[in-house]
């Protein structure tokens, strides 16, 4: 009967013995986050930015854009017609 038991608790000892070596310590969890968060970190910043390369370069940016750009050009051209210096 001795035997039985010795031999549980030995498979009990190696089961948390081994564990335990796979555990990571603390240091090693920061370590470990401050890797994931870095690289969560850039990969929201490259999708972020394509995002908005994106919608710059769509066609209702453009179209925007250009649309102000003509309108600025009108109002000028009117106002330099209105106030011209003689």
């Amino acid at each position: 009967m001795k035997l039985p038991v010795a031999i549980a608790v030995l498979v009990l000892v190696l089961a948390v013995h081994s564990d335990a070596a796979e555990e990571s310590t603390i240091e090693e969890r920061f370590a470990n986050f401050h890797t994931q968060v870095k690289e969560f970190t850039s990969d929201l910043t490259e999708k972020a930015k394509t995002t908005f390369e994106q919608i710059h370069q769509s066609e209702f940016a453009v179209k925007t854009r250009n649309w102000f750009s003509e309108q600025f050009d009108k109002a000028k051209q009117k106002f330099e017609e209105t106030f011209k210096q003689k």
